[in-house]
């Protein structure tokens, strides 16, 4: 059974910074490429960041410079670090596996306000 465990969301004011951390089993983790996604209220699943297996990373253009993701393939671990967060970045953030299939996590919440 294929299990993505998100943790590390919650309550943030504008500038701050939070890590999120997504947990894998169930796959043979280092053969997936591993992304965020995000989706604000009453708006579509958007693409925050990609990783593939090899380790290369591709960012969505309102998260450039501000976002980093990152995998540890020992710890079956994918992870997004957000700095200078801004009130727009407010979303549900999934984490996602993709090879032959796409696996999805449950959500984390991230709201960015004062």
């Amino acid at each position: 059974q294929v299990q993505l465990v998100e943790s590390g969301g919650g309550l943030v004011q504008p500038g701050g910074s939070l890590r999120l951390s997504c947990a894998a089993s169930g796959i043979v983790f280092s053969f997936y490429a591993m992304a965020w996604y995000r989706q604000a209220p009453g708006k579509q699943r958007e693409l925050v960041a990609v990783i593939t297996s090899a380790g290369s990373a591709n960012y969505a253009d309102s998260v450039k410079g501000r976002f980093t993701i990152s995998r540890d393939n020992a710890k079956n671990t994918v992870y997004l670090e957000m700095n200078s967060l801004k009130p727009d970045d407010t979303a549900v953030y999934f984490c996602n596996a993709k090879r032959v299939l796409d696996y999805w996590g449950q959500g984390t919440q991230i709201t960015v306000s004062s």
